[in-house]
């Protein structure tokens, strides 16, 4: 499982036209899911988002965590973060799993995320086409994979 989170201050979510989420304060979180990811890789990646700490304290040095700020997290999947470029110019996607073993996934790291978070967690939707907006805070942009642990 990959994720690519970014402190926003804020982020949001249309498809369609139509405002699915938005976010002010916290993280947007594109998450990739592949089909030999597990409960392990779940639980792993939401607990390192929820208490990494990236966010400034009273002396502006990056000590908090989004559960301690008190912020939110806006979930949305992302296939591509598993292309392969290896080859030519064309993104290879044979990495990410199928939509009938990643979307009970991606549901299961939302429940975990609002878990850990101990608040709901705003989503995009699994599959659709959507146009996502945001404002990096830092720019802070990390990327993080359950199968190195980094």
């Amino acid at each position: 499982m990959r994720a690519l989170i970014q402190r926003v201050t804020s982020a949001s979510v249309t498809i369609e036209g139509m405002l699915k989420s938005s976010i002010d304060n916290g993280l947007l979180v594109l998450v990739g899911i592949e089909e030999d990811d597990n409960e392990e890789d779940l639980t792993w990646l939401s607990s390192k988002i929820v208490h990494l700490r990236i966010f400034d304290d009273e002396n502006k040095i990056p000590n908090l965590s989004v559960k301690e700020t008190g912020g939110d997290i806006l979930l949305v999947s992302q296939f591509t973060l598993h292309a392969l470029t290896k080859k030519g110019n064309r993104p290879s996607y044979i990495r990410a799993a199928k939509p009938e073993f990643a979307m009970p996934m991606y549901e299961k790291m939302i429940a975990q995320l609002e878990k850990d978070l101990g608040k709901p967690v705003q989503t995009g939707t699994f599959g659709a086409d959507m146009k996502v907006a945001l404002l990096n805070d830092g720019p802070v942009t990390i990327w993080m994979d359950s199968k190195r642990r980094e």
